[in-house]
């Protein structure tokens, strides 16, 4: 072999990358064959989405269910999701569903407005349920009000239960919290499932409490609840919704999402009470969480719960808002609980990858793999494309951008240039939907496609074959079976079940050789004169990729971050603060060779 050739070879490995092979880590979206739904058919608008993720672990499993999808998903490690089809669904199109395991069965209940069947299963994994009940009972005090705005009078409740959320505590009773509403508040009840029945089909089930509200948004003293994008649209009515419930050493965690789907602020906040019913109170560290800026924004209206090792997850719904203000994607976050109580999530580099652990995390151990992001405004070049969608969409970190290929022939190639020859150890491929003209499930939705890499430009090297994908990935994240010294990846079309080819981000990680950027400096923070903002400022960090802002109740409670790339200013208004609640605030900067030491530590000033 030519020595040339040889050195090639070295570098780049001698064998080709499959799809999963050794996949120990994920990015956000997750990466699972999201749905084309019938929900806007009428209107002509053809999207995929995945939104109000409801995920549990029944038997050695994990089980995803999600709005308007024609069935779930299954996972043995939280990595790999396998779409299951029911064999007996009799919904219409799931919205917001709940889920319960109890008594060795697992339950889904649907958003619904009048009664509604209870599913239940004790072989999710084959796809077969039964009828628990077929119809629910009706909300007690609920009436049919033809008119949402108008308040409804004293001892009556909306039609529901919409969005609903279903828990079991630790001495066996069930409960039932529900409530999606710009107007209402969010309810709760003790619900008889009678799950130590003999009877068969048909169980009649019962409402043990009176519903009761339980709490509204106040935007007037959460920042973080007010509406817009980055919570700019003033006093406009926000919505509370996606109740959900999780006891923690004894204490009752009532998590909530709002204020609109439809914005990059979408977020999860929290109340904590004694008992299942209250009453509660509002955790001064919300939202718990956030994520307002990056490639994925929006964490709201979600599920939090605990894998095989005792690690606990927060599930969230992500904004994509291109073709429908409604599409959005799921996202997967570490969460848990300080000894004094204090909840958190960890959206840090939520869209960067993140190992998956094998093992109970100790305190403070970081899920996030130190891959940086090298991709972020290098140039590509398309075999082909429409004037109005350029290659240069693909590495902006934009998913409401995207390359469009004149044609959705095979063969169509992308060609990303990264400039050096960093370490390349994972590629995220982001598809839009443009134009796509798909509602429901088919069987040429699948995604196929190859990825190559090269040093020079000119010998390349298969990196993962997806030639022969039985799954659509619209979100598809291919972690290299080892390090990769490369210049260029190309992305080679193999098939979309699409009418266009369409790619919104090439995203590619690793990390380039040298030390870490430097830490920020001057940070300063300002309280405005409305205690639920503050400006934030520091000074630019030469040849830097991005910050990330951090703040919290303490030095060592910095859990809510905004990513924010080198592109925009180092100083703005941070609009999500709680009145009345006392801040630090501190910024780190990033870059393709790592994470700077964080900045100092500051009070966020009143």
């Amino acid at each position: 072999m030519h020595l040339s050739l040889i050195a090639l070879a070295a570098a780049l490995g001698a064998s080709p990358v499959l799809a999963h092979a050794a996949q120990r880590t994920y990015a956000n979206p997750i990466d699972i064959d999201y749905r084309y739904n019938f929900e806007q058919m009428n209107e002509g608008v053809s999207y995929r989405t995945g939104a109000d993720p409801a995920v549990v672990r029944f038997g050695d499993a994990y089980y995803l269910f999600q709005t308007l999808a024609d069935g779930y998903w299954m996972s043995k490690d939280l990595l790999h999701w396998d779409f299951v089809k029911p064999d007996h669904w009799p919904y219409d199109g799931v919205v917001a569903p709940a889920t319960l395991v109890a008594d060795g069965k697992l339950f889904l209940m649907q958003s619904a407005v009048a009664p509604r069947p209870l599913m239940v299963s004790t072989d999710p994994a084959s796809g077969r349920w039964q009828f628990w009940t077929r119809l629910l009972p009706p909300v007690p005090g609920a009436v049919r009000n033809e008119q949402p705005g108008v308040l409804l009078k004293p001892g009556e409740l909306p039609q529901g239960p919409w969005d609903p959320g279903l828990f079991q505590d630790r001495d066996g009773k069930v409960y039932l919290y529900w409530g999606s509403s710009y107007v209402y508040p969010l309810y709760g009840a003790e619900l008889d499932l009678k799950l130590g029945s003999t009877e068969g089909e048909g169980k009649r089930l019962s409402f043990l409490t009176k519903p009761r509200p339980f709490l509204r948004l106040d935007p007037a003293n959460h920042g973080w609840e007010r509406f817009g994008p980055d919570h700019t649209m003033g006093d406009k009515p926000s919505y509370i919704e996606g109740a959900w419930m999780n006891e923690h050493n004894g204490r009752y965690y009532f998590q909530y999402g709002g204020p609109g789907t439809e914005y990059n602020v979408y977020a999860t906040g929290v109340y904590v009470g004694k008992t299942p019913l209250g009453p509660f109170e509002y955790a001064p560290y919300n939202p718990v969480g956030y994520k307002p800026g990056g490639f994925v924004t929006g964490a709201g209206h979600g599920s939090t719960f605990e894998d095989a090792y005792g690690n606990a997850w927060n599930t969230g719904t992500a904004w994509l808002g291109v073709n429908w203000t409604f599409e959005r994607r799921i996202d997967l976050f570490p969460a848990g609980w300080h000894d004094d109580g204090q909840m958190w999530v960890d959206t840090r580099f939520g869209d960067f990858p993140h190992r998956m652990p094998d093992h109970k995390l100790r305190e403070n151990e970081d899920t996030f793999t130190g891959w940086m992001l090298l991709s972020y405004r290098k140039p590509v070049v398309a075999s082909s494309s429409l004037p109005a969608h350029p290659a240069s969409t693909l590495t902006d970190e934009d998913p409401r951008t995207f390359w469009v290929a004149k044609t959705n022939d095979a063969g169509q190639t992308l060609t990303l240039d990264l400039g050096g020859t960093p370490t390349v150890r994972a590629v995220q491929v982001d598809y839009a939907d443009f134009e796509s003209g798909r509602y429901g499930d088919a069987p040429d939705i699948v995604t196929q496609f190859v990825l190559q890499g090269s040093t020079d430009g000119e010998r390349w090297i298969t990196l993962a074959d997806l030639s022969k994908e039985t799954r659509d990935r619209p979100n598809a994240y291919i972690e290299l079976e080892q390090p990769r010294k490369l210049r260029f990846i190309r992305y080679v079309h193999k098939h979309v079940g699409a009418k266009h080819l369409a790619i919104s981000d090439l995203r590619v990680f690793g990390n380039a050789d040298g030390a870490p950027p430097a830490a920020p400096q001057d940070v300063q923070a300002t309280r405005g004169s409305d205690e639920r903002d503050a400006t934030i400022s520091w000074k630019p960090v030469p040849g830097a990729v991005g910050y990330n802002v951090r703040w919290g109740l303490a030095a060592d409670r910095l859990h809510s971050t905004y990513q924010r790339f080198a592109d925009r200013p180092t100083s703005f208004t941070l609009r999500s603060l709680n009145k009345g609640v006392r801040y630090v605030v501190a910024v780190e900067a990033f870059d393709e060779r790592g994470v700077s030491p964080l900045s100092q530590v500051v009070q966020i000033v009143p």
